[in-house]
């Protein structure tokens, strides 16, 4: 309804429309989603889960539909708004998931990788975390430093930031450690999704499992990637070609996971969808 105000719909008339629709369409999502509280996490019984979801939505059914009649007033504003926003969205979401699945597609197992890289002649100075969105295989952005660098640090990391379903994950459970072997580590970072968050200072909570860092000899290697349409329509046309424009546009990795700016490599590659 503010919305509509700002674009100016030219009398009263269609901001109460407007209005109208925002409130009861919301009350109507809520109970909806109200009633997946009741039978999936409060686990009612089938027969007093109906009765009292139905009571919320006779009621808010009743109000949507009385105010139905108020859509070409101007109530189709707050339903366009929401039509949009929800096409943003899903775009993304599946965008994301075709994107982690190619990468996985393309990914080298780790262990060959190892090998491979274990007699490297070229070894530098310090500590390399290499920013992956899974935990199985090579990222990208290694196997790009070696292709091109020609180099291997002494110790590599390989940092996977989860989002758990739960709003807050306590410091102890914040990170899980494991020793690969011949200088490589997995450091698996659990976050809520209330809390921001912060890979150096999540860093410091992997000195008690023996692995300590000096930001100062730390370098963060993260891959950029640029999304490209496949002729392989796994999305219709204008949805990839709205996610590519969304993914040029995102909060980079850098600033989403506070990294030191002057401790990261960006190592950019072409990914189809």
């Amino acid at each position: 309804a503010v919305m509509g105000l700002v674009i100016g719909f030219g009398n009263s008339s269609n901001l109460a429309a407007a209005y109208g629709i925002a409130v009861t369409g919301t009350m109507t999502i809520d109970a909806v989603l109200i009633g997946f509280v009741i039978i999936l996490g409060w686990r009612w019984p089938k027969a007093l889960a109906i009765v009292a979801i139905g009571g919320f939505l006779i009621v808010d059914l009743a109000y949507f539909f009385a105010n139905a009649i108020k859509i070409p007033q101007g109530g189709w504003f707050p339903l366009a708004m929401g039509l949009v926003s929800f096409a943003i969205l899903t775009t993304w979401k599946r965008g994301r998931r075709l994107l982690f699945n190619e990468m996985k597609r393309q990914s080298i197992p780790l262990e060959a990788v190892i090998e491979g890289l274990e007699h490297c002649p070229n070894r530098a100075f310090g500590t390399a975390v290499f920013m992956t969105g899974h935990d199985e295989g090579a990222p990208s952005a290694l196997l790009h430093n070696v292709k091109h660098n020609q180099v291997m640090h002494e110790r590599n990391v390989l940092l996977t930031v989860v989002t758990e379903d739960r709003p807050y994950v306590s410091a102890e459970e914040r990170v899980d450690v494991t020793d690969l072997g011949k200088g490589f580590h997995r450091v698996i970072v659990h976050y809520g999704f209330m809390q921001a968050p912060d890979v150096p200072a999540a860093l410091e909570l992997c000195a008690p499992h023996g692995l300590t860092f000096d930001m100062m000899s730390t370098s963060f290697f993260v891959s950029r990637e640029t999304v490209i349409p496949s002729l392989k329509r796994r999305m219709a046309p204008w949805r990839e070609r709205l996610f590519c424009a969304m993914s040029r546009n995102a909060m980079s990795a850098t600033d989403f996971f506070k990294i030191p700016t002057n401790r990261v490599v960006e190592m950019g590659t072409q990914v189809e969808i």
